[in-house]
């Protein structure tokens, strides 16, 4: 009998704890309730206090985007790591000389796997000059991927680059000729060579180079860690240095780099860490 009763008692408060998950939800704001996905490669949405000025929030040590949400409150956006340990998180907050945590939940996320079959077997294993070049492009990516430009985003909530057949989504275990490599850290949209690429959001150009992995490679940096990258295309229509609007053609798709065939290859990052990007798709 008290078995039974403490049983009881954990399923009520179960379901009191996911009611009130719900309910906070959807009483906050519409980006929140849209971007608001706390999974291994997802993103934590998490409205702040009350505050006239911008807080400055920081999550392992980086610095986070901060928004204001539909209903004005101020809403951190949180990039989750692929690899990061499902369970209990916190990010710091910092306002007007006050310090205060949120604490969060990361739920866990199965993601499927791909089998790639490549021709060119360099792109599975490059000889030691094209290994050097790879970690040479690597960290330019990586020293484009940390920066925190002071310039709040135009919006984050975007347009697909490309209007075409989602052909891979994000987090994939991917496997080259048998050979297990990064997960998938983007969409792929099989596109014909050519097809316009859009910019999502104003932005400042800040990589236009032709890699050994990616193919030719544009990099925009849309302002607090918000970041997107546009992999195996064919032409750029920008310049490093470039400022951008949204909707703007930035580059034309091609099948260049590691690639089986005519695709756009789309990454998006947030504090340094790359993230789905349906989530910003509302997808």
């Amino acid at each position: 009998m008290k078995a039974a009763v403490h049983k009881l008692a954990l399923v009520v408060v179960f379901f009191w704890g996911m009611l009130a998950a719900v309910h906070a939800q959807a009483s906050a704001g519409y980006i929140a309730r849209q971007l608001h996905q706390p999974v291994p490669g997802g993103v934590a949405a998490l409205t702040l206090k009350p505050s006239v000025n911008r807080p400055a929030v920081t999550y392992n040590e980086l610095p986070v985007l901060v928004v204001k949400d539909s209903d004005q409150q101020w809403l951190a956006l949180v990039g989750i790591d692929l690899k990061a340990v499902p369970g209990k998180s916190a990010v710091r907050v910092t306002e007007s000389g006050r310090d205060y945590t949120i604490d969060f939940t990361i739920n866990p996320k199965t993601y499927k796997s791909q089998h790639i079959t490549l021709k060119n077997t360099r792109h599975v294993d490059p000889d030691p000059e094209q290994l050097k070049r790879y970690e040479r492009e690597f960290r330019e990516q990586m020293q484009a991927y940390a920066r925190f430009r002071d310039h709040p985003p135009s919006n984050v909530l975007f347009d697909k680059p490309v209007q075409g057949r989602l052909s891979s989504p994000f987090g994939l275990r991917r496997f080259f000729n048998g050979q297990e490599r990064n997960a998938h850290s983007g969409l792929d949209f099989a596109v014909p060579t050519g097809t316009p690429v859009k910019a999502p959001a104003d932005g400042v150009v800040t990589i236009v180079a032709d890699y050994y992995f990616n193919g030719k490679t544009v990099f925009v940096d849309h302002g607090h860690g918000l970041i997107t990258m546009y992999c195996h295309l064919s032409a750029f229509d920008v310049k490093v240095g470039d400022t951008v609007k949204r909707g703007q053609i930035i580059a034309r798709t091609g099948s260049t780099g590691r690639s089986t065939g005519p695709h756009l290859h789309w990454n998006v990052s947030l504090n340094n860490v790359r993230v789905d990007p349906a989530i910003f798709l509302r997808q």
